[in-house]
């Protein structure tokens, strides 16, 4: 697929989501604000619905804390699933794992390259923000810190060791940070602080980092 003038080369993936427009700032921000939105009206009416019982039979008080329970828990919901995006897919081990990790290193200045051994994430600046690369998908930290997108990507070859994941995905986001985003499945949009609570503790250091990028580039 060719590119549009004066941008880099498109990745050739992009043309099998040819329905997709292409991603952007602007449209990553559309998008977050209406996750927010959606999120917001489904978790009010749990909560009127809780309300609403009371008010009906306060002996439903029981029953109300529940809906106000689905209130709450269906934020988390839509966080795990970013989680999920940046939990590891396979154990990082193994002679392939250590030759994918040097290799991979290669890829990663000084301070990224020990963040990514330390916690299994791979972090890169771009225009669209300050992403993480994992194995199987990728968190971007908005411009400001307020906000992280998380989307769910994967490479085809099931044998490759964690590193030569992170490693192709790296390459692709370096090529084409847009086309990138427009292939991923986007999972989750929200506050930083939900997804952090979702992610593994030895991951967490590698969001805060990304965090301290992303509000520095403001």
């Amino acid at each position: 697929m060719a590119a549009p003038a004066g941008e880099a080369a498109a990745l050739p993936e992009v043309g099998e989501v040819h329905w997709r427009p292409r991603e952007s700032a602007a449209r990553l921000a559309r998008r977050g604000r209406l996750w927010t939105a959606w999120t917001a009206l489904c978790s009010a009416q749990f909560a009127a619905t809780a309300v609403a019982l009371v008010w009906i039979e306060p002996l439903l008080l029981p029953v109300a804390l529940v809906a106000l329970a689905y209130a709450w828990v269906l934020g988390e919901l839509y966080a795990q699933r970013g989680g999920n995006t940046l939990r590891p897919a396979r154990p990082r081990a193994g002679a392939a794992e250590r030759v994918a990790q040097r290799l991979l290193g290669d890829l990663l200045a000084h301070e990224p390259r020990e963040l990514q051994r330390a916690t299994g994430l791979a972090l890169e600046a771009g225009e669209l923000g300050t992403w993480l690369v994992g194995e199987a998908g990728a968190a971007l930290v908005a411009p400001g810190g307020r906000r992280v997108h998380c989307f769910c990507v994967r490479v085809d070859d099931p044998e490759l060791p964690p590193s030569d994941r992170i490693a192709h995905l790296l390459l692709a986001l370096r090529c084409d940070e847009a086309g990138f985003a427009t292939v991923a499945n986007h999972v989750f949009s929200g506050a930083p602080w939900r997804l952090r609570r979702r992610l593994p503790r030895a991951r967490r250091p590698a969001l805060d980092a990304a965090l301290a990028r992303a509000r520095e580039a403001m």
